[in-house]
Protein backbone atom coordinates (compact mmCIF):
# COMPACT_ATOMS: atom_id res chain seq x y z
CA UNK A 1 0.00 0.00 0.00
CA UNK A 2 2.81 2.28 1.05
CA UNK A 3 4.81 1.59 -2.46
CA UNK A 4 0.84 2.36 -4.29
CA UNK A 5 0.66 5.78 -2.56
CA UNK A 6 4.39 6.59 -3.47
CA UNK A 7 3.76 6.23 -7.23
CA UNK A 8 0.48 7.31 -7.28
CA UNK A 9 0.73 10.65 -4.90
CA UNK A 10 4.91 10.75 -5.13
CA UNK A 11 4.54 11.01 -1.09
CA UNK A 12 7.99 9.84 0.47
CA UNK A 13 8.21 6.47 2.19
CA UNK A 14 10.22 4.55 4.09
CA UNK A 15 9.58 0.80 4.93
CA UNK A 16 11.18 -1.25 7.65
CA UNK A 17 10.73 -4.78 8.29
CA UNK A 18 11.19 -5.07 12.12
CA UNK A 19 12.82 -8.52 13.57
CA UNK A 20 12.48 -10.15 16.90
CA UNK A 21 12.69 -7.38 19.18
CA UNK A 22 13.23 -7.08 22.73
CA UNK A 23 14.29 -4.98 25.96
CA UNK A 24 12.75 -3.06 28.98
CA UNK A 25 9.23 -2.19 28.73
CA UNK A 26 7.95 -5.21 27.18
CA UNK A 27 4.61 -6.48 28.29
CA UNK A 28 5.16 -9.44 30.81
CA UNK A 29 2.68 -11.51 28.39
CA UNK A 30 3.28 -10.32 25.36
CA UNK A 31 3.96 -13.90 23.90
CA UNK A 32 7.08 -13.57 23.26
CA UNK A 33 10.03 -15.51 23.53
CA UNK A 34 12.29 -13.25 25.47
CA UNK A 35 9.15 -12.23 27.85
CA UNK A 36 7.89 -15.81 27.69
CA UNK A 37 10.98 -17.32 29.19
CA UNK A 38 11.86 -14.67 31.58
CA UNK A 39 8.86 -13.85 33.20
CA UNK A 40 8.70 -18.16 33.74
CA UNK A 41 12.57 -18.10 35.10
CA UNK A 42 11.44 -15.02 37.57
CA UNK A 43 8.72 -16.83 39.09
CA UNK A 44 10.96 -20.22 38.74
CA UNK A 45 8.54 -22.26 36.78
CA UNK A 46 9.93 -24.74 34.16
CA UNK A 47 11.37 -22.69 31.12
CA UNK A 48 9.07 -24.07 27.97
CA UNK A 49 10.95 -24.63 24.85
CA UNK A 50 8.81 -26.22 21.82
CA UNK A 51 10.38 -28.55 19.99
CA UNK A 52 14.13 -29.66 21.00
CA UNK A 53 15.19 -25.97 21.17
CA UNK A 54 17.41 -26.34 18.20
CA UNK A 55 15.54 -24.09 16.00
CA UNK A 56 17.19 -20.54 15.69
CA UNK A 57 16.11 -16.69 16.29
CA UNK A 58 18.24 -13.63 16.25
CA UNK A 59 16.98 -10.76 18.66
CA UNK A 60 17.82 -7.36 18.42
CA UNK A 61 18.43 -5.13 21.32
CA UNK A 62 15.28 -2.51 21.08
CA UNK A 63 17.96 0.42 21.57
CA UNK A 64 20.28 -0.67 18.32
CA UNK A 65 16.49 -0.76 16.73
CA UNK A 66 15.59 2.65 17.24
CA UNK A 67 18.74 3.43 15.87
CA UNK A 68 18.52 1.89 12.72
CA UNK A 69 14.61 3.20 11.90
CA UNK A 70 15.87 6.58 13.15
CA UNK A 71 18.75 5.90 10.70
CA UNK A 72 16.51 4.92 8.08
CA UNK A 73 13.78 8.18 8.55
CA UNK A 74 16.64 10.59 8.23
CA UNK A 75 17.42 9.04 4.43
CA UNK A 76 16.64 11.10 1.66
CA UNK A 77 13.42 10.63 -0.68
CA UNK A 78 15.75 8.30 -2.87
CA UNK A 79 15.94 5.06 0.12
CA UNK A 80 12.38 3.79 0.43
CA UNK A 81 13.20 -0.02 1.99
CA UNK A 82 12.05 -2.68 2.42
CA UNK A 83 14.92 -2.35 4.91
CA UNK A 84 15.77 -5.04 7.29
CA UNK A 85 16.07 -4.06 10.66
CA UNK A 86 17.02 -7.03 12.95
CA UNK A 87 19.81 -8.63 14.85
CA UNK A 88 21.75 -11.01 11.95
CA UNK A 89 23.18 -13.24 14.88
CA UNK A 90 21.32 -16.49 15.29
CA UNK A 91 21.56 -18.30 18.53
CA UNK A 92 19.12 -21.62 19.38
CA UNK A 93 16.06 -21.34 21.05
CA UNK A 94 17.65 -23.57 24.20
CA UNK A 95 20.53 -21.39 24.04
CA UNK A 96 18.44 -18.52 24.97
CA UNK A 97 16.90 -19.92 27.55
CA UNK A 98 19.83 -20.98 28.98
CA UNK A 99 20.96 -17.83 29.29
CA UNK A 100 18.13 -16.38 31.21
CA UNK A 101 17.90 -18.85 33.58
CA UNK A 102 22.10 -18.49 34.01
CA UNK A 103 21.39 -14.73 34.12
CA UNK A 104 18.45 -14.42 36.56
CA UNK A 105 19.64 -16.94 38.61
CA UNK A 106 16.62 -18.84 38.50
CA UNK A 107 16.51 -22.69 39.39
CA UNK A 108 13.92 -23.16 36.98
CA UNK A 109 13.83 -26.31 34.48
CA UNK A 110 13.76 -26.15 31.14
CA UNK A 111 10.37 -28.06 29.58
CA UNK A 112 9.96 -29.63 25.88
CA UNK A 113 6.75 -29.85 24.46
CA UNK A 114 5.91 -30.62 20.91
CA UNK A 115 7.31 -28.09 18.11
CA UNK A 116 3.84 -27.21 16.05
CA UNK A 117 4.16 -28.20 12.90
CA UNK A 118 4.24 -24.07 11.43
CA UNK A 119 6.52 -23.10 13.96
CA UNK A 120 10.21 -22.10 11.36
CA UNK A 121 13.61 -23.80 11.81
CA UNK A 122 15.36 -20.26 11.36
CA UNK A 123 15.08 -16.79 11.23
CA UNK A 124 17.56 -14.63 10.31
CA UNK A 125 17.30 -11.06 8.85
CA UNK A 126 19.81 -10.20 6.07
CA UNK A 127 20.88 -6.64 6.80
CA UNK A 128 23.60 -5.93 4.25
CA UNK A 129 21.05 -2.79 2.77
CA UNK A 130 20.84 -1.73 6.05
CA UNK A 131 24.64 -1.93 6.43
CA UNK A 132 25.15 -0.33 3.09
CA UNK A 133 22.50 2.57 2.76
CA UNK A 134 22.36 3.65 7.04
CA UNK A 135 25.56 2.16 8.41
CA UNK A 136 23.64 0.29 10.86
CA UNK A 137 23.83 -2.57 12.53
CA UNK A 138 22.95 -3.75 15.88
CA UNK A 139 25.64 -3.42 18.85
CA UNK A 140 24.31 -4.50 22.08
CA UNK A 141 25.42 -7.96 22.93
CA UNK A 142 22.85 -10.42 24.08
CA UNK A 143 23.67 -11.09 27.12
CA UNK A 144 23.82 -7.48 27.99
CA UNK A 145 20.89 -6.38 26.41
CA UNK A 146 19.13 -9.51 28.36
CA UNK A 147 20.53 -8.30 31.39
CA UNK A 148 18.73 -5.12 30.98
CA UNK A 149 15.57 -6.73 30.32
CA UNK A 150 15.58 -9.06 33.28
CA UNK A 151 16.08 -6.00 35.38
CA UNK A 152 13.10 -4.34 34.18
CA UNK A 153 11.31 -7.63 34.38
CA UNK A 154 12.61 -7.71 37.96
CA UNK A 155 11.54 -4.29 38.80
Amino acid sequence: MFFDYRRQLGLEIKVARIFNTYGPRMHHADGRVVSNFTVQALKGEPITIYGDGSQTRSFCYVDDLVDGLIRLMETGAAVTGPMNLGNPTESTILELAEKIVTLSESTSKISFEPLPPDDPRQRNPDILLARSEIGWEPLTAIDDGLKETIRYFKS
